[in-house]
């Protein structure tokens, strides 16, 4: 695909990639396309809410199919040497470059994601392949611990076929940050992307044939979460299953997994507070709030859904953020010059819209946006809610919109108190000039991350996850493998302990 000149011509070339998909779109599995006899329902384009296409459900037996293929590529896959794995996934990657643009308008298509944003994102996908596809070979590796009598050795080996659900706000490059590593691990997969944005995943199916992946190894099925989810989490030869979304459903998947003793990988909901003390650059501290929370239309785990702002300089930065709410650009997301697109659905712009009524009722005053625009579309004005305090809703309840909710703090007591008062702990951002404050709220702070004087930078060795009903696990470098793969300890006797007698 080459450079598209305007919004217009990036739109119909996304169009055209997803009209060649078919009016219904199916099941990748085992190497080959398939129709699905499922239930079906509508995929709807979030910056027009005209309908894009179908997709229907994976039934059990094509589930099982599946599942099937994955079971049957999986020895050879695992004892294929990491090498050899490193080599096709680079190929994944390079492909994945070449495609960028595609896959990008795509994103802005059925995420409604904007085209700044998900050029980028299509890159961070093949960045993913890169990284754990040079992890491959030593993915094994393990530790030597010796003991008196005996030397210990831990290996690594793959734990089998694993089950990959990945959600709806940023498809693509989510799906390949969990599907790259299981890969490289030595695992196959079984791949239900979000039933609300489907069709990048299908590019990355074609992807992976054209970098000529075996057949199994790399399987697609579509469908809701309660369906083909459900069947996927409860299928007996899935031996994992990590996921990225809500909560509530991280909560369903690991019941619905527990008879099968399922492993699971869960990166799930945040409330994430950005922490601003009177001694921060002021500025820079502004600029991270404001795109942590309105880039990528508010919906990203990792949003700084909550400002918290030290009392003194409460007043003053609140009104500058209200203003650069209202100034941000919302519109078409095809256009470089949008910020802010429109939400995935109007099922979840509705959930955002009704937020404004809860904050009104606890007290809270709407200091920019606040409602939903007229007009074709799913669109939300960039909004902040000022003068909270953290008991109400709007500072506990997940939004994963584009609503920021301001609260003031006294002191760094009272800001740890605020910013751990929720039941999530996924990340934190903490803006000051002193160290020690810095070292202290950070390791007070229940969070899985914490970035001091920035916005969310991700470095793929790190570990990147969340406590409390953020989730369970970490992605992220050698991490990652510590879950899509099985440590085997052997101990090789030196031939001089001895062994007790019995029955002598």
């Amino acid at each position: 695909m080459t450079t598209q000149t305007t919004p217009a011509t990036r739109r119909a070339r996304a169009l055209e990639i997803v009209r060649g998909f078919g009016a219904e779109l199916g099941h990748h599995i085992g190497g080959a396309a398939m129709e699905s006899a499922g239930d079906a329902h509508d995929v709807l384009e979030p910056a027009t809410g005209e309908t894009l296409g179908r997709v229907r459900d994976a039934t059990r037996e094509e589930l099982d199919k599946a599942v099937a293929a994955a079971k049957r590529a999986f020895p050879a896959w695992a004892a294929l040497p990491g090498e050899r794995r490193k080599e096709l996934l680079h190929r994944v990657a390079d492909l994945i470059e070449a495609r960028a643009e595609e896959i990008a308008a795509v994103e802005c298509l059925d995420a409604g994601q904007c085209w700044r944003f998900m050029a980028k994102a299509a890159v961070r996908g093949a960045e993913n392949f890169r990284f754990f596809a040079d992890q491959a070979p030593a993915a094994r590796d393990g530790k030597a611990l010796p003991s008196p009598e005996h030397l210990n050795f831990t290996t690594r080996q793959p734990i089998g076929p694993v089950g990959v659900i990945t959600p709806w706000n940023t498809p693509f490059m989510l799906s390949t940050w969990k599907i790259a590593p299981a890969l490289a691990a030595g695992c196959t997969v079984v791949h239900k992307p979000a039933e609300w944005s489907p069709y990048s995943a299908r590019l990355l199916v074609e992807i992976a044939n054209e970098a000529e992946l075996p057949a199994g190894v790399f399987n697609s099925v579509n469908g809701l979460g309660e369906t083909t989810g459900r069947r996927l989490t409860e299928h007996p030869d899935i031996k994992a299953i990590a996921f990225v979304g809500d909560t509530s459903t991280g909560t369903a998947i690991m019941r619905q997994g527990a008879e099968t003793l399922k492993r699971v990988h869960f990166e799930l909901g945040g409330k994430n507070p950005v922490i601003v003390f009177d001694d921060a650059d002021l500025e820079r501290a502004l600029d991270a709030a404001i795109f942590m929370i309105y880039s990528l239309n508010g919906q990203r785990c990792t949003s700084s859904s909550r400002l918290l702002v030290q009392r003194s300089i409460y007043d003053r930065f609140v009104e500058q953020v209200a203003a650069r709410a209202k100034a941000l650009k919302v519109g078409d997301p095809f256009d470089p010059a949008t910020e802010v697109g429109p939400l995935i659905h109007p099922h979840h712009r509705d959930k955002v819209r009704s937020y404004m009524g809860v904050a009104e009722a606890e007290g809270a005053r709407i200091a920019a946006g606040g409602a939903a625009i007229d007009g074709p579309g799913h669109f939300f004005r960039p909004t902040l809610i000022a003068d909270a305090h953290g008991a109400m809703r709007i500072a506990q309840e997940e939004i994963f919109g584009p609503v920021l909710t301001a609260i003031p703090f006294d002191d760094e007591a009272d800001a740890i108190r605020i910013a751990n008062d929720v039941r999530y702990g996924l990340a934190a951002y903490l803006w000051t000039s002193d160290i020690g404050r810095a070292l202290r709220v950070s390791n007070a702070l229940e969070a899985g991350m914490v970035w001091i004087n920035s916005e969310n930078v991700r470095h793929l060795p790190t570990p990147f996850g969340g406590v409390k009903a953020s989730g369970i696990g970490r992605d992220g470098g050698d991490w990652s493998f510590d879950f899509y793969m099985e440590t085997k300890n052997v101990a090789l006797a030196h031939g001089s302990h001895k062994i007790s007698r019995m029955g002598v």
